[in-house]
């Protein structure tokens, strides 16, 4: 990662953390602890600065699925495992809402309530 706009700040972290960042790039997750706070920092602040419209939430997968929600990604249906999760929400909730009118119909036409209209 280039960075050319940068600025040095210095912090102080527990050694706690330190350990764990240092997991991080053993595992190969991170090149640095440097990217991985960068990582770390982006994330936190795209969860703090949202859109109105917008509500974000942390979402625990099992491995299994996210395999599964990889595959979709690596098939191109998807653009990532968040696209694939947010295009799986929208169908689930679309399907919901077309069945809960479905059923509104039903009693409606039962208890007679279209003949009135």
């Amino acid at each position: 990662m280039a960075m050319t706009d940068s600025e040095r700040v210095t912090i102080r972290l527990p050694n706690s953390l330190l350990q764990k960042l240092e997991e991080l790039v053993e595992q190969g997750r991170y090149h640095n602890k440097s990217d991985a706070i960068r990582a770390a920092i982006e994330l936190f602040l795209s969860t703090e600065i949202t859109p109105p419209h917008v509500e974000k939430f942390t979402l625990e997968v099992p491995k299994a699925n996210v395999s599964k929600l990889q595959e979709l990604v690596n098939a191109g249906d998807s653009l990532s495992v968040a696209d694939a999760i947010r295009d799986a929400i929208k169908e689930y909730t679309k399907l919901r809402v077309q069945k809960m009118v479905e059923e509104y119909e039903e009693i409606r036409k039962i208890k007679g309530l279209d003949e009135e209209e």
